[in-house]
């Protein structure tokens, strides 16, 4: 079981097959040509490149030059245990790649703290622990900061001051922390002070998916936290996510991961 953060001693290997695990892994290119696949996406990164392959998608090392590339992972737990991260994981888990000829400010500040984050547990510090997960957290803020940006630049979020996107983040926050309960849409409208039916409207303009789609992927999520438990069917990690039936769950994995419950399990590493 992964520990909240690893820093590895050893080289990015060379190659390794598709696989998931329950933690973000930030990668910092430090030579040309390292490639990654994210999902169905490749990725090929430049020396000083970033990639942000976030909890439970599944990834590959297609290639990477000898000393190619550094990286760390941090347990899903440091994101999922916060509901403002958590709410804003819809965009977040989008974002993969950053260019250091694009954003040379924010793909150094990662480089440099993952560097930290190295030397506090090379250190006999003891409090290397809350030292490191403040500098995942620093990270977590900036490449947060970057894409709530990126998202109201390109009309995805609108103006983060206005009172609806505070409608919108308040009910998020309640659905993050209550996703496994059976929760429906009304429930959530009311939680917030707003009828059904404009609820409903401020959702998907605002989050750019219906209410019904973001909760399976929360639940999905979730699901896939207890799929790592082998003691644990995949019909009882569906109903402890929150869904009703085995069917719609299957139906929303697929949807959502590309693979049926089973196959993604088997992929764990």
């Amino acid at each position: 079981m992964l520990s909240v953060i690893t820093v590895p001693d050893e080289d990015t290997p060379a190659a390794f097959p598709a696989h998931w695990h329950n933690a973000a892994e930030f990668v910092v290119a430090q030579k040309d040509g390292c490639k990654y696949r994210i999902n169905d996406d490749i990725h090929t990164l430049a020396s000083g490149d970033v990639l942000l392959i976030w909890p439970h998608q599944i990834h590959e090392i297609v290639s990477v030059p000898p000393s190619g590339a550094s990286f760390m992972q941090f347990s899903a737990e440091l994101i999922e245990n916060h509901p403002d991260l958590l709410s804003v994981t819809g965009f977040l888990y989008d974002l993969h790649l950053l260019r250091y000829r694009e954003f040379p400010e924010l793909t150094a500040f990662i480089a440099d703290h993952i560097d930290a984050i190295k030397k506090i547990h090379t250190a006999s510090d003891p409090l290397a622990g809350t030292r490191s997960r403040l500098c995942i957290y620093e990270m977590l803020l900036e490449i947060g900061d970057h894409c709530i940006a990126k998202n109201r630049e390109s009309g995805r979020i609108t103006d983060t001051a206005n009172i609806s996107w505070q409608y919108i983040h308040a009910a998020c926050r309640y659905i993050a922390e209550n996703a496994t309960e059976n929760l429906t849409q009304a429930e959530v409208a009311e939680k917030v002070g707003l009828s059904t039916y404009y609820f409903s409207k401020l959702f998907n303009r605002y989050m750019h998916e219906s209410f019904p789609a973001y909760l399976a992927g929360l639940r999905v999520r979730k699901a896939t936290g207890f799929l790592l438990d082998p003691t644990l069917s995949v019909t009882e990690c569906a109903f402890m996510a929150g869904f009703q039936s085995t069917t719609a769950f299957n139906k929303a994995f697929h949807d959502i991961t590309g693979y049926a419950p089973r196959e993604y399990r088997k992929l764990y590493r």
